[in-house]
């Protein structure tokens, strides 16, 4: 069994009103100097796959058909 991370973000140029309104909070609790924030999802998917590239390979496959939304979002996938 091999364990992934699959990490799914917005992809840059994409509105990410959820990490705006974390920004805006943090500064209102006195966060100073605290730039853009970006929110994402972590998955840790566990695979029968003991071949670390074909279970890479798999990880990324999972996430380009269900995980992640390509058109606005970019994903890693890395050994969990």
């Amino acid at each position: 069994m091999t364990k992934l991370r699959v990490t799914v973000f917005p992809k840059a140029g994409v509105l990410d009103p959820q990490g705006k309104a974390i920004e805006r909070a943090l500064s209102g609790l006195g966060f100073e100097g605290v730039g853009e924030v970006r929110v994402g999802k972590v998955m840790i998917v566990e695979v029968s796959e003991t071949d670390p590239t074909r279970a890479r390979a798999q990880g990324e496959d999972m996430a380009r058909k269900l995980l992640a939304n390509t058109v606005i979002e970019s994903f890693t996938v890395e050994p969990a």
